[in-house]
């Protein structure tokens, strides 16, 4: 069964990883650092930018996979995936920054969980109804 609304949001959050890890690349590049931060905060607030996405993302997808093969409507998936998305930026943005306010840290988190936590509901309740 093809599943395109997914493709479409593995793809934009392929993207957004990228440029996390891009992100990680050019720092380490900058201060000749071969792995990990080599004691930089600059290098493990980018490191850890990347690697909550990495946590999160997949397990989004995985979700988000299950429900459309089970018949969520794509309006809901668009919706659900568009905010789920809009918080892995908006988190990721706070990693780039320098300054100390964690607003963006803590919105784009939020968004990430209300998107994984309705997505989990509507897996269940799909899985239960198709019992």
């Amino acid at each position: 069964m093809p599943l395109p609304v997914t493709a479409i949001f593995a793809g934009l959050l392929a993207l957004w990883l990228t440029t996390l890890q891009f992100k990680v690349v050019g720092f380490r590049r900058g201060q000749l650092v071969s792995l990990g931060s080599g004691g930089h905060e600059e290098g493990e607030r980018l490191i850890r930018g990347h690697a909550n996405a990495v946590e999160t993302i997949p397990i989004f997808l995985i979700l988000m996979a299950v429900s459309e093969s089970l018949g969520t409507p794509d309006w809901v998936l668009i919706g659900i995936g568009t905010f789920f998305t809009i918080g892995r930026v908006v988190h990721g943005v706070h990693f780039f920054k320098q300054r100390e306010g964690f607003r963006l840290r803590f919105y784009g988190m939020l968004m990430t969980i209300i998107a994984t936590v309705a997505m989990a509901i509507g897996a269940i309740g799909h899985g239960l109804t198709g019992l």
